[in-house]
């Protein structure tokens, strides 16, 4: 069982809270005991933006104990500055506690020092105010991105595709399938989400098989996912899956995915002044040496060439 809390924050959009909240239930109804929730807030009850209230436990006298806590903000995350709210999300981080950001959250989880290093995604209308926070920030415009311990998503119906993610990442794709079902969610979005083409329009019609894998390699960059993790979350065998991939794409499986984290990092490169050691974490590389080989192998250039000719004073 995972123990998932959801801290709301006054002025939470129902709909974004409602649309993370439903898959889990529902999860919990076809499969007993899959996730416990719980509500917390400032106070014992926390308001939303159309002003109905969800009974909720104060999180200054609950101990920061859960798997997983998902900030909701919505109204003005920019301005929140609650040094106990601050402090308890610290905690969490410091006990090991997996934390995500719904809407607004992940400016809050930023505000708290919590973000960085991390890629993540907030609702677009506080992309200004992640900029005006300054900082070499790993904003995405991406539906919700998933990096190792941080989960972070849009608002409005964005925290059901993540929530079909982190089902499908504990259960399978079976299972979570069952779950977007129940919600007539006839097409689940990927990660990468609203920002470019689903993946059929960049792969072209794909067995079902291997859509799952693409669609689970696109959330799982830092911390790669095996061969047999990825087929048995796709609910095939692993000669199923290669066999697929081999007729569909005419590369192997893993040769996509390294293709797809490469890809990620040639973006990171561009667009950040991080290093190129912490870029190869981020994307999943065990050593900067191996990232810089698997990239040349794939460009004809080294990484840091990039470098070169974006900015002779980019950070290495």
């Amino acid at each position: 069982m995972q123990h998932i809390a959801f801290l709301l924050l006054d002025g939470y959009a129902l709909m974004s809270t409602a649309s993370a909240l439903e898959p889990l239930r529902a999860a919990n109804q076809f499969r007993p005991g899959s996730y416990e929730i719980t509500i917390l807030a400032g106070q014992e009850r926390a308001v939303s933006s159309i002003g109905s209230e969800f009974p909720a436990r104060p999180f200054r006298t609950t101990p920061p104990e859960f798997d997983l806590v998902f900030v909701v903000a919505g109204g003005d995350p920019a301005r929140v500055s609650d040094p106990a709210l601050m402090a308890w999300l610290r905690e969490a981080d410091r006990k090991g506690v997996a934390l995500g950001g719904i809407s607004g959250g992940a400016l809050v989880l930023a505000r708290a020092g919590l973000l960085e290093g991390r890629r993540f995604t907030v609702h677009w209308h506080h992309y200004e105010d992640i900029e005006a926070m300054g900082g070499d920030w790993l904003l995405e415009r991406r539906l919700f991105v998933i990096d190792r311990n941080r989960y972070t998503c849009a608002g409005g119906t964005a925290p059901l595709d993540m929530m079909y993610a982190l089902i499908t990442r504990d259960f399978g794709t079976g299972f979570a399938r069952r779950i977007a079902d129940w919600f007539m969610q006839t097409e689940v979005r990927g990660p990468e989400a609203p920002q470019i083409a689903s993946i059929e329009a960049r792969y072209g019609v794909m067995p079902p098989v291997v859509t799952a894998c693409i669609e689970l390699m696109e959330s799982h960059i830092a911390d790669p996912l095996d061969q047999s993790q990825l087929a048995s979350l796709a609910g095939a065998s692993l000669r199923q899956v290669q066999r697929q991939f081999k007729s569909a794409m005419d590369r192997t499986m893993m040769e996509v995915y390294r293709q797809i984290r490469l890809e990620k990092a040639r973006e990171l490169i561009v667009n950040t002044r991080l290093p190129l050691s912490e870029i190869a974490h981020l994307t999943g590389f065990a050593t900067q040496s191996h990232f810089t080989d698997r990239f040349r192998e794939a460009y004809g250039h080294a990484p840091r060439s990039l470098r070169d000719k974006k900015s002779p004073t980019s950070r290495e």
